[in-house]
This record gives C-alpha cells, structure tokens and sequence, in this order.
C-alpha cells in the first residue's frame, strides 16, 4: 500500500457566486414599494496551506477531487445570500505548485504559507442594487459568476540544510539513524530506502535537518531506478554529502569511481546542484578491507578538494567530527543568504490608453468575426440573464458606456457581423447591430418606472417628446457606421 507520496494532480474547483435576487416590496397600501432583491453570496475559494504536521500528498493521491461550496442566492427584503465556505487543503511545507504545462505557480514554503488554487465566483447584485435614479425599478438581477476550476499539479520538494546522497546500500540510513532520531529502514539489500527521511541534528548552537535520499545509481538523471523521481529532494538542500561504500561486493566498483557517477548525475539534472557545498563520507572503515580502501583512496578525493571524513555508523566512529563540520557549512549557507526586505509595495498604474479590453478580427468560413477579450466584458456576460430582455439591454447599455461600439467601429465591423465576447470555447456570439451613441441613453432607458417620476403638465410632456424625437433625428442623421 502507498505510504509516501510526492507528486499528485489535483482536481480543484471554486463555489460559484450565488444569483442576486429580482423582487419589489409588497406591503399594505404601498403598491410601489421599491425593489428589495438582495445580492447573491460569494463562491468559496480553494486555498492551499502549508502544515508542519502534514508530510505527504497521500490525501490527494486517493481523493484527487476537491470542490469548495457555492453561495447562496440573495433573497427578497434586502437579504443578502450567505457566502460558500472555504476549502482550506493542508500540504507539507516545500511543496510546489505548477500548472499542467509544469510552469511553476507558487513555491509554498515556511508554515502559513497559502495560495489560492480556485477563485471562487462573485455573487450577482440584486435589484435593490442596481436601482438607480435613471432605473428605479430594475425587473432583473445579475446572476452569480461561475467559480475558478482546472488542475494543479503538486510535487512536494524536500526543505532539508542536507542531503545524503550515494549509491544503494552506501550506508545513508545507518547514517542518518545514527546521526538523529530518525529510524528509517535499514537492510542488506539495494533500494531499502524507498522515501526520503528526514532527520534533526543538534552541533553545538546549530540545529539542521538531514534527509537521507533513495540511492542513485547510472543515469539516474534519466530516470533509471528512484533517481528522478525523488533527485527533486535535493534541490532545496544548501550542502550534500557523498557517501561512498568503502566495502562493497561488487569487484567493478570503488569509492572514486561512484563519486565520478553520482557527481554525472547531478550535473546533468541541473537545478544549481552542481554548486552547492559538499563534502566526502568514506563509509563502513570498521571493516579491515574498508580501512585499507579509505587510507588508498582518501589522497585522491582530497587533491580534487573535497573534505574527507572517515565514518563508520556500526561503531559510531568519527560521527561527531562529521556533525560539526556539517553545522559549520549550514551555518555559512544561512548566513549568505539574503536577509529578508521589508514589505514593499509596487504600484502598477494602468497605462492611460488602457481601455480594459481589446477588439480583434477573425475569419470563420470565410465570414469576419469580431472577438472582444477584457475583464469586465467577459465578467459582465457571465453575469447577465439572457432570458430576460431587460437583462440584455443593462448589459448593451453598459458595453456602450465602456466603449466596444466605438472600438468595433473602428476595427471596421459592420451591421449584421458576428461579434463574439469571450474566448474561443466560452464565447457569447451575436450579430452586431450598432446602436446610436448620442441617443443610446435617451432611447435606451431600459428599467425605468415612470409611476415614480413627478408628473409633469400635458403641455410639457409634448414639448419633451418633441425635443427627445428631433434629438433622435439629428443623431441618426450624424451616425455613419460604414
């Protein structure tokens, strides 16, 4: 059965927003009570935590699905609906989020650390919300926007100060196990260790973490046995230690041959871990055949420059040498590390051309199709009741005020085009037909009770139509489309 796992795919979802509410207030001897629709409630959001007590994806490898609550939809007498809960998904610290692409999204390290996976969906205003002094009486409401959806791709990187790392059977566990208080498996035989375990070590003031890593062997890098999939463990380490076998079976090896493989491997899997500092282990010199090979091959290891340590876990020989060497090398990576800048805030204003979305042409069969992307257009169609005229004419109205007509006037559109607002596989598609800009409001009052105005003499509603039709007129005149 899977115990350890470090790479899962997850399938994570936001609450959709809930639909704000279309409804007038009904009381005795009030028939125009006003518009009392309440807002539709937010979607809840997918947040992944780092936490210290969480050590595999083992959760996510069995339940792959999560999907955070939706909001409730507002209701009449200005009550708002409540908003979806939050999914809050705890993952081990080190843990790296990428999309399915493998581009990194967020690097979660440190406990607290979060991201938001999933957005979760705006709830749609109500129609006490959108009444206005134009628009008393709105008969529609916005509906809630659908919540963020997709797949994540979780790889959980090892936070270690160092890293074991050796043949199979090079004695990495015994070493660990000696060296902490880690216990992790330990045999005869190669591939024994088959996860990472991490280990605390105490040298003098220091304190750091040790991971023993599952044995590499020839072109590991590649993919042949555990290397790739858990040489990512390494990457997070600032020091890593070669553990050579200096008692091996094998006639075909030796210690100097196993650091030149294990140093080919590390080069060619990149990730900088060719520059970190490291240090060589001879291992098992308890053996008679172990001592005499370490005392042959230790002045060749030191010409190439690496610090040696003679080690035998079994009979707990020079451990304490090889813990304080190792606290001295964490303590120098730490002390060059950056120091951590305080909170600056970077502010990016808009460019003062930015008009928040863009009009493209593209062919379809031949015919011109006229694509409109941005924020707000796509936002706004999500959020509008197609059934409902009144709807569709706030939602003109506002695609008016922002500009769009005027931007596919430009790009060349003409009546009868198709204009599709949104991407390719989530497009809303419409023929266009251009309204006039000087009378689009005037003509265009769409939601307005006139019940609620001030009545106003006979002689002076005929003066205001007349004005309102010649005003009309001139504006159609004016407008040249093509």
């Amino acid at each position: 059965m899977t115990t350890f796992v470090d790479r899962v795919e997850l399938h994570v979802a936001a609450g959709n927003g809930g639909h704000g509410c279309a409804s007038v207030h009904r009381e005795k001897f009030k028939p125009l009570g006003g518009p009392d629709g309440g807002n539709g409630g937010r979607g809840g959001d997918v947040t992944l935590v780092v936490d210290q007590s969480v050590t595999t994806l083992l959760d996510y490898h069995h339940s792959p699905h999560r999907k955070a609550t939706n909001g409730k939809p507002g209701e009449g007498g200005n009550r708002s609906g409540k908003d979806g809960q939050d999914l809050v998904l705890p993952v081990p610290d080190g843990t790296v989020v990428l999309d399915k692409q493998g581009n990194v999204l967020a690097d979660l390290v440190g406990h607290g650390t979060s991201y938001v996976a999933a957005q979760g969906g705006r709830g749609g205003l109500g129609n006490a919300a959108l009444a206005s002094a134009r628009r008393k009486a709105p008969g529609f409401a916005l509906l809630g926007e659908p919540g963020d959806g997709g797949d994540v791709v979780l790889e959980l990187k090892t936070v270690a100060d160092v890293a074991l790392v050796g043949y199979p059977s090079a004695g990495k566990s015994s070493l660990i196990s000696v060296l902490s208080a880690a216990k992790p498996k330990i045999a005869d035989y190669p591939f024994t260790t088959l996860v990472p375990n991490l280990g605390v070590v105490t040298a003098g003031a220091t304190v750091y973490t040790i991971a023993d890593v599952p044995g590499l062997i020839p072109g590991a890098s590649q993919g042949r046995g555990l290397g790739l999939e858990f040489l990512r463990h390494v990457e997070r380490c600032s020091v890593l230690v070669h553990v050579l076998d200096t008692a091996t079976l094998e006639s075909d090896r030796d210690p100097v041959s196993d650091l030149d493989v294990i140093e080919a491997e590390l080069r060619e899997y990149g990730a900088g871990l060719e520059n970190r500092p490291r240090l060589v282990v001879l291992n098992k010199v308890d053996i008679p055949d172990g001592q005499d090979l370490a005392d042959l091959v230790r002045p060749d290891l030191e010409e190439r420059g690496y610090r040696v340590f003679e080690v035998s876990a079994v009979a707990h020989k020079g451990l304490k040498e090889l813990s304080f060497a190792l606290a001295e090398l964490v303590a120098e990576s730490r002390s060059a590390k950056p120091q951590e800048e305080a909170t600056r805030i970077v502010i990016r204003p808009k460019a003062v051309d930015d008009t928040g979305f863009t009009v493209t042409r593209e062919e379809d069969g031949g015919e011109a199709v006229y694509r409109v992307r941005g924020e707000k257009p796509e936002r706004w169609v999500r959020q509008t009741d197609f059934n409902n005229d009144e709807a569709v004419g706030y939602l003109a109205d506002r695609l008016n005020r922002l500009g769009v007509e005027d931007e596919l006037m430009k790009a060349g559109a003409r009546a009868g085009d198709g204009v599709a607002i949104g991407a390719e596989d989530d497009a809303v598609v419409f023929d266009w037909e251009p309204t006039m800009s000087a009378g689009a409001e005037m003509l265009g009052r769409r939601g307005e009770d006139h019940r609620f105005e001030a009545p106003r003499p006979a002689a002076q509603r005929r003066r205001d139509r007349d004005a309102e039709r010649d005003e009309a007129d001139q504006a159609y005149d004016d407008f040249k489309p093509f």
